[in-house]
């Protein structure tokens, strides 16, 4: 059978189901943007995948985006029209997939099943905008902007163009599956992205090197916060908050802060400005850079290092996508201490496999990190649990990955997957 998957870093989410499907003898191709395409290509990470790029066209900087921001939909479209036109270059030249695997978000999928009428199409579910329940509104620190209610129809937009024109969709969590709308549910499978278990284990030798040289070994006591980016989405504000409060209640600990001064999805400031420099100005001396060290994004297995080294992680979000290292921690050993948000509660207990915490509480963060740092013995049982719940429930080869493959090879057959 031949499988097409399109995600604009590609890529992305199909990393391990994209040369799954390339070794069991079957023709997959792999699209999105060129310069990303590029990057991937000399890394191997897709064996047996063809990559194919497409280019993106620069933005109409003419255009204002207007009070509702009607540049994110004019993007979405744009670049659907540019990936349809990809498509159309690949059936040209003799390929026409049996299913098709497309990420929802950047407006990719809109076009596809115009092209490939013929194949079975599967969209990458990751969220849909509520205007209560979820991200919206839910920092009263950022509050939405004057028409931010009118903003989310632009902004799902082109995600309900995606759905109408697909067979199936996947979603890596029950609650992010259930942001979307009620007649598309019942044919969203819940299925997480997944977690190699063998690789991201417990390692009691571990030993983490700061950039500067310094290492924390067997003994250290390490308070670790990790992000893509440092922004209210992910509690970086609270967090800082937090700072200055756990150094005061753990004397002899050291924080490990992992992440890069850009914005991903929270409100952008002003150019130059960065929500790290807005924390230090409002914290001042209270943060101790001898015990406070910021790295940026670290190579995999330092990052890897640092979790099995960590005596306490952190892990703070709006309610919105779960993000991958939470569980990464988790499938290292680490005591998290999360905040009571979906859809964090849908994977953390608190006192069983981890520690909830008031997603504003940089005392109640505090509290939870001094009661970990300081009596470890009283908290291995949640470092197993935590561990075991991964195990469980996301393991990447033992369950996701196979019913990843399953869910889009039925598909492909022309027969219903399971929810």
């Amino acid at each position: 059978m031949k499988f097409l998957f399109v995600h604009q870093n590609f890529p992305g989410q199909y990393r391990h189901v994209a040369p799954r499907l390339a070794a069991a003898g079957h023709q997959v191709v792999g699209l999105g943007e060129e310069p990303n395409v590029r990057r991937q290509m000399p890394l191997g990470l897709t064996p047996g995948v063809r990559l194919v790029g497409y280019r993106m066209p620069p933005a109409d900087k003419s255009k204002a985006a207007g009070d509702l921001g009607s540049s994110h939909l004019e993007g979405a479209l744009r670049r659907a029209r540019t990936v349809a036109r990809a498509a159309i270059e690949l059936r040209k030249r003799g390929f026409v997939p049996d299913a098709v695997g497309v990420h929802i978000g950047w407006g990719e999928g809109i076009f596809l099943k115009d092209v490939f009428p013929e194949a079975r199409h599967v969209v990458f579910c990751e969220y849909f905008y509520r205007p209560e329940g979820s991200d919206f509104g839910f920092d009263p620190e950022f509050p939405p902007r004057p028409l931010g209610r009118l903003r989310l129809r632009l902004m799902n937009a082109h995600l309900l163009l995606a759905l109408e024109a697909s067979d199936w969709g996947v979603a890596p969590t029950q609650w992010q599956a259930k942001q979307f709308p009620d007649g598309y549910r019942n044919r969203i499978s819940v299925i997480h992205d997944g977690i190699d278990t063998g690789r991201v284990r417990p390692n009691a030798e571990a030993v983490f090197q700061l950039p500067g040289g310094r290492s924390f070994g067997p003994g250290d006591r390490v308070v670790t916060y990790a992000t893509r980016n440092f922004e209210p989405y992910r509690g970086f504000h609270v967090f800082m908050r937090a700072v200055p409060l756990i150094l005061e209640r753990c004397p002899d600990a050291h924080i490990v802060v992992v992440g890069n001064d850009e914005v991903s999805y929270s409100p952008r400031l002003a150019p130059g400005q960065t929500y790290r420099q807005r924390a230090m100005k409002e914290l001042g001396d209270r943060i101790d850079p001898r015990r406070v060290h910021f790295c940026p994004g670290l190579p995999y297995d330092q990052y890897l290092a640092l979790l099995q080294r960590s005596s306490a992680h952190i892990y703070l979000t709006y309610p919105f996508v779960l993000s991958w290292s939470l569980l990464e921690a988790m499938s290292a050993g680490c005591v998290v201490i999360a905040s009571r948000t979906a859809p964090v509660e849908e994977v953390i207990r608190d006192r069983d496999n981890g520690l909830l915490v008031d997603f504003f509480s940089p005392e109640e963060i505090a509290a939870r990190v001094e009661e970990a740092v300081r009596e470890p013995s009283a908290v291995e049982g949640l470092r197993r649990r935590a561990r075991e719940t991964v195990v469980e429930r996301f393991d990447l080869k033992r369950l996701c990955l196979p019913a990843q493959s399953d869910l889009i090879e039925r598909l492909a057959k022309g027969e219903q997957p399971r929810i």
